[in-house]
């Protein structure tokens, strides 16, 4: 959690607008991920960009900017190629990308929560329990 509120910490509106642009570009790549072992993981990384779409396009301005720093931080970290578990590792190369996006939703459940009745998505398939 802390290794999230600290990579947060460092997204910028310039950065912010940036991941915004390539949203449909990560939503292609993130709708493409094999990753049986973390089912929540797809719904959960597609919610985020939705969080941050509506945020930067001005459709919810309810959420915190933590919140949606946290998000692109998420995004950011799941679209890389070189992090903590490399991705092509078979058995465990989402387990680090699934971790991170669980410290977000886990830190900002109550307004993540609200932003999915606000919009009417599906809580359960983006909930943290497993």
């Amino acid at each position: 959690a802390e290794y999230v509120r600290h990579g947060a910490s460092q997204i910028t509106p310039r950065i912010l607008s940036g991941v915004h642009k390539k949203l449909p570009m990560l939503k292609m790549e993130f709708a493409q991920i094999s990753a049986p072992e973390y089912p929540h993981l797809i719904d959960q990384l597609e919610f985020l960009a939705d969080v941050v779409e509506d945020f930067a396009e001005g459709a919810d301005l309810d959420l915190s900017y933590s919140a949606v720093s946290s998000a692109v931080f998420a995004l950011i970290y799941a679209h890389r190629q070189m992090d903590l578990i490399p991705d092509h590792n078979p058995d465990f190369g989402r387990a680090d990308d699934s971790s991170v996006v669980r410290a977000v939703i886990m830190e900002h459940e109550k307004a993540l929560g609200a932003f999915a009745a606000r919009h009417k998505l599906p809580w359960s398939r983006i909930t943290v329990k497993p």
